[in-house]
């Protein structure tokens, strides 16, 4: 029995699908194809800009120790709500490593997960990134609205919101760090 090419080609278009869905490379190629299509995120204009009503919110730290959110007044803020298992958190974690370096120190930064501590650590180890881990204290209150992953803020030093993003976004650009630099001069 002869195997026509065409049916051969079928089976491995049909074989590469499904791959994408059920094994580790397809989880690779969305993770890839997320980070292909995030955007610059949406800078808001200063007279359009939410105020943070206070800085009253208690965390955790990667040790698991509490503290406040209340040492980042007068600072310029990066806060992202992450997952390690939703896909979109993963896919935008290597620009945001990025970003931390640059701003290591100069910029705090808020990489916040509602998960216990194994699968977020295990996650970080694998990657290599050293960004600080902070856990959401689930029923705490909090200064402005808890997002979904992978939402994210940047705050100005005043608790004003300059980015308030819903969705995944390329933070590795000249829009973000020019932002980012203009908040840092700014008094």
């Amino acid at each position: 029995m002869k195997i026509k090419k065409r049916t051969v080609l079928n089976v491995l278009l049909i074989g590469a699908i499904l791959s994408f869905f059920v094994t580790p490379l397809g989880d690779f190629s969305k993770e890839l194809l997320n980070k292909w299509f995030a955007t610059t995120p949406t800078i808001i204009k200063p007279e359009n800009r939410g105020q943070l009503s206070d800085y009253d919110w208690r965390l955790k730290d990667a040790n698991w120790d509490f503290f406040s959110f209340e040492k980042s007044k007068g600072r310029v803020v990066f806060i992202n709500f992450w997952a390690s298992w939703n896909l979109p958190s993963r896919a935008q974690m290597d620009d945001i490593q990025k970003l931390y370096e640059k701003y290591k120190g100069r910029v705090d930064f808020y990489i916040i997960t509602d998960e216990e501590r194994e699968l977020p650590e295990e996650f970080i180890k694998r990657k290599g990134y050293t960004f600080p881990i902070t856990y959401l204290i689930v029923g705490d209150k909090s200064p402005m609205e808890l997002l979904k992953p992978p939402g994210s803020y940047i705050l100005d030093k005043n608790g004003r919101m300059a980015v308030h993003q819903k969705a995944i976004s390329d933070w590795n650009n000249d829009t973000v760090y020019g932002l980012i630099d203009e908040l840092l001069a700014a008094k």
